[in-house]
């Protein structure tokens, strides 16, 4: 990285070093994250193996804390699988206004079909 005091006056610092220096630190963070998480599944599957001394009980800790460590390094297909099931259910829905003696559900005169 450049420093401003070095820099010639006539030089025009751009944001790039900063979106460069933001996106090495998130970069960071997420391995942090991900090593962190996996060495939780370790000591999950450990404790489940050292508490129940099962091969079932440890098999069933280890793919549980696969499916934990896959969530957490795929966030974005989770995010798209999520946002889709949101778009979804909510063209789907429909608010109809109900008089006379039906009852409402969404309250006074509102019911969600």
């Amino acid at each position: 990285m450049r420093t401003l005091a070095a820099a010639n006056p006539d030089h025009v610092v751009l944001a790039g070093d900063v979106l460069d220096w933001a996106n090495t630190k998130t970069g960071q963070v997420r391995t942090l994250v991900l090593a962190v998480a996996a060495l939780m599944a370790i000591i999950a599957v450990l404790m489940a193996w050292w508490k129940t001394r099962s091969f079932v009980g440890t098999l069933v800790a280890f793919v549980l804390a696969a499916l934990v460590l896959w969530g957490i390094s795929n966030l974005n297909v989770l995010k798209t699988k999520v946002g889709s099931e949101i778009d979804d259910t909510a063209a789907s829905v429909s608010v109809v206004h109900v008089t006379g003696d039906a009852p409402a559900m969404a309250g006074e005169g509102w019911r969600v079909s």
